[in-house]
């Protein structure tokens, strides 16, 4: 499985470049090397339109993180954690699908997305964790991981407090195994309230470089 920097034919413009926007390009596709060639570079894929619009590449001026030892779990949560089973990379598919039925905002995880994250699942590179009751998948999350930064992407819950506890699993795992930045997207209220908080674009893209190894300030 090669590492970065990955082999991208599109060209991107460069973050002195981007404007002061949220959507930093438009076009592209799908494929491997320009979802990786993205993350690694600060940037992520969904429509300009829910369900419709061109392809567009966003990089929120105000970026949510976690920071992971800053993640509030409360007292009543950690009891409702304990009636879960959590597993990892068990159903990626199945947890794409579920996101996809849950979005509040428009499903703009559309069958191409769906079929795409799945190929970097298969690659190694996308990761879900599953969250059951007595082997019924409830809640879970997916993203993508490169070295020591996750970025993920959606979550779920058919239970209360389903998609919180893929969350602190999540958390939990990355901080075992010495990750240090996992990215959110936006920092939504709800969010918030589990302790994630917003950082400036560039210092952002700074964490980014630190985490994976590739350079984005510097050329």
């Amino acid at each position: 499985m090669p590492g970065p920097p990955f082999d991208c034919e599109w060209g991107f413009p460069p973050p002195f470049e981007w404007p002061d926007d949220d959507v930093v390009a438009v076009g592209g596709d799908l494929s491997p090397d320009t979802l990786l060639h993205a993350y690694s570079h600060g940037f992520f894929p969904m429509r300009l339109d829910a369900g419709s619009g061109p392809l567009a590449w966003w990089s929120p001026v105000r970026r949510g993180i976690f920071p992971l030892d800053g993640l509030r779990i409360t007292r009543s949560l950690r009891r409702s954690c304990r009636r879960f089973e959590v597993t990892v990379d068990r159903d990626f598919r199945s947890v794409m699908q579920e996101c996809a039925k849950g979005r509040a905002d428009g499903n703009w995880i559309e069958e191409d997305f769906v079929e795409a994250y799945c190929r970097l699942h298969e690659m190694g590179w996308a990761h879900s964790i599953e969250v059951r009751i007595d082997g019924l998948l409830v809640g879970g999350l997916y993203g993508v991981r490169i070295g020591g930064f996750f970025a993920g992407e959606s979550m779920f819950h058919r239970e209360r407090d389903a998609s919180k506890a893929a969350l602190v699993a999540l958390v939990g795992m990355m901080r075992l195994d010495g990750m240090v930045l996992l990215d959110t997207q936006w920092c939504t209220e709800h969010l918030a309230s589990l302790g994630c908080t917003e950082v400036p674009r560039l210092d952002y893209l700074a964490l980014l470089e630190s985490a994976t190894g590739v350079a984005i300030l510097g050329g």
